[in-house]
């Protein structure tokens, strides 16, 4: 069980090494939110993190599906008066 002790005019806690590495909590920025029954404590999360790696996978993606999505661009234009309502 973990207790507040006093580290100077504030208080804090001490959490356990194997917490700390089983929530990915190490020598990252911590948030504190305020929850119902308690505290929650996550990492601050950086903004367009892993964006770059997702636009790569997109645009490797795409150049697999090029000739795919060629077959249909290539399609003649139709009108709406073919349509059937």
């Amino acid at each position: 069980m973990t207790e507040l002790i006093k580290i100077g005019n504030s208080q804090g806690v001490r959490i356990p090494k194997p917490l700390i590495e089983q929530a990915q909590l190490s020598d990252k920025q911590l948030v504190f939110k305020i929850v119902d029954d308690g505290l929650l404590i996550s990492p601050v999360k950086q903004a367009r993190a892993g964006w770059e790696s997702s636009v790569k996978e997109a645009v490797a993606n795409y150049q697999l599906n090029k000739q795919e999505d060629q077959q249909w661009l290539d399609l003649p234009l139709s009108t709406d008066d073919d349509l059937q309502w």
